[in-house]
C-alpha cells in the first residue's frame, strides 16, 4: 500500500494513539483474534520498480490481507520521507520517525561501518551460498549489530551480485580497468576495490549517474543486473562484465521502540510476512536476472562472462586489498560469514 503524502510531524502522535486504543471497538474491546488497528510506514531507497520497493509492496499486501485490513503498511520509495537522502532515511528509522525500512548494508554503514562485511570481494560463489550463511550466522551478526543501533532485524533479501558496465571496452583482465571512471557507492570496500584495480572510482548520488554517463563525466557504473536494468543503464552503456565481484544484501528492519510496543500477535504477523517477502524478493531477483541479460544482449549490449582463469587473475590482483578488508572488519565479523584470509 502506498500513500502520496504524509504529515511527518503527526507520525509519533499517531503511533501513540493507535497503540493505545484506535484498534478497539466502541466498547474498548476487540473481538477475540482480531488484530490491533495500526498503520505503519516503511522507507526504501530504490525506485518503485527496484527490488527493495517491490519487496516492501509485497510485504504490505501480505500484512493487509492476513490482518483483515487492520494492520497496514505505507511504503515510500526513493527515500521520499527523507527528501531523497538515504543517510537521513537511516537516521529516521533509527530514531523511530519511520517504523520499518529496507536498506543495503553499504548504505547502513553510516551507522555501523562493520555491517557491509559480506561485500568483501569474492566470498560467495552463488546465491545459494549467500543465503545459507546469511540465514544462519550472518543474520545473527546483523541482528546483534542492528540492535545496538535501535533496530530490530526482520530479514534479508538480495540486492544482488554486483557487475560492472561501461561505455569504453570489454573487460577481461585487471589491466582493462585502468583509468575507467566508475561510479560506486561511498563504501570502503567498493572504493578500495576499484582503486586497487587502477580504476578511477567516484562516489555520486545514484539519481545523477545516468546523466553523468550520457555526458561522458563517467565511463560506467557497478551494480546488480536488476538495478542496472531498472535504471536503464543499457541505454547508455555498451559493455557489461559478469564477474559477481561482490554480494550485497538489503536488510529488512524495524525501529526497536516501535516494534517492542506492538502487540505480540502483530509482531508475529509482521515477522511472518517479512520472512515471506524477503524469500519472494530473493526468488524474484534470481529469476529475473536471466531474462534481463537476454534483453540486454538482444538490444545490442556486449555481455562478457569471465572465464575461471580470468576471474582468478582478478582475485590474485586484489588479494592484498582483500586481506586489508578482512583485517578492517575484524575476526568476529568475518567468522560470521565464513571469511578467511
Amino acid at each position: 500500500m502506498r500513500r502520496k503524502g504524509l504529515k511527518l510531524s503527526c507520525l509519533a502522535l499517531a503511533l501513540v494513539i493507535v497503540l493505545t486504543g484506535c484498534g478497539t471497538g466502541d466498547d474498548g474491546e476487540r473481538a477475540e483474534g482480531e488484530y490491533q488497528t495500526i498503520e505503519l510506514t516503511m522507507a526504501v531507497n530504490g525506485t518503485d520498480t527496484q527490488i527493495d520497493a517491490r519487496v516492501g509492496d509485497y510485504f504490505a499486501q501480505l500484512v493487509e490481507e492476513r490482518s483483515g485490513g487492520n494492520v497496514t503498511v505505507a511504503v515510500f520509495p526513493n527515500d521520499q520521507l527523507a527528501n531523497g537522502n538515504a543517510s537521513r532515511g537511516i537516521e529516521m528509522i533509527a530514531s523511530g520517525s519511520v517504523d520499518l525500512a529496507a536498506y543495503a548494508t553499504c548504505t547502513l554503514a553510516v551507522i555501523d561501518e562493520k555491517l557491509p562485511v559480506a561485500t568483501i570481494p569474492w566470498i560467495f560463489d552463488n546465491y545459494d551460498e549467500a543465503i545459507a550463511v546469511i540465514d544462519s550466522t550472518g543474520g545473527e551478526y546483523y541482528a546483534e549489530r542492528l540492535a545496538d543501533k535501535g533496530m530490530t532485524y526482520l530479514g534479508s533479501f538480495h540486492n544482488g551480485f554486483r557487475q560492472i558496465t561501461n561505455s569504453k571496452r570489454e573487460i577481461h583482465t585487471p589491466e582493462d580497468m585502468a583509468h575507467l571512471k566508475i561510479r560506486v557507492p561511498g563504501s570502503v570496500v567498493y572504493m578500495g576495490f576499484f582503486n586497487a584495480l587502477g580504476a578511477d572510482p567516484t562516489s555520486m548520488n545514484w539519481s545523477e549517474v545516468f546523466t553523468a554517463i550520457q555526458q561522458g563525466t563517467l565511463d560506467g557504473q557497478e551494480n546488480g543486473v536488476s538495478i542496472t536494468a531498472s535504471a536503464k543503464m543499457n541505454e547508455v552503456q555498451d559493455y557489461l562484465t559478469m564477474w559477481n565481484y561482490s554480494y550485497e544484501s538489503d536488510l529488512f528492519v524495524a525501529n526497536s521502540d516501535v516494534w517492542n510496543n506492538l502487540e505480540p500477535k502483530t509482531q508475529e504477523l509482521l515477522q511472518e510476512c517479512a520472512t515471506e517477502a524477503c524469500n519472494w524478493g530473493r526468488e524474484t531477483l534470481e529469476n529475473e536476472e536471466a531474462q534481463i541479460l537476454e534483453d540486454f544482449a538482444a538490444g545490442g549490449m556486449t555481455i562478457t562472462y569471465l572465464t575461471e582463469e580470468e576471474q582468478a587473475a582478478f582475485e590474485d590482483y586484489i588479494a592484498d586489498f582483500k586481506q586489508e578488508m578482512i583485517e578492517y572488519f575484524g575476526e568476529d565479523a568475518c567468522a560470521a560469514f565464513g571469511i578467511t584470509g
